[in-house]
């Protein structure tokens, strides 16, 4: 087992490895993230209101 002090060295180094997306690319993907999530919202919100309608006819 290694010392807390060894573990936070290599996390460091490993930190000096990972490639950092630019700024462009990173509103670009949460655009993207954003837009889908706002299509699965609005699909989901249609097939609510159209399970709602029909079990209202049916009921009611």
């Amino acid at each position: 087992m290694t010392s807390p002090l060894t573990y936070l060295k290599h996390v460091r180094e490993e930190f000096t490895h990972i490639v950092w997306p630019t700024t462009r690319t990173a509103v670009a993907h949460t655009l993207v993230v954003i837009g889908i999530a706002v299509a699965i919202a609005l699909l989901v919100g249609l097939f609510d209101y159209l399970f709602g309608s029909v079990v209202k006819s049916i009921v009611g």
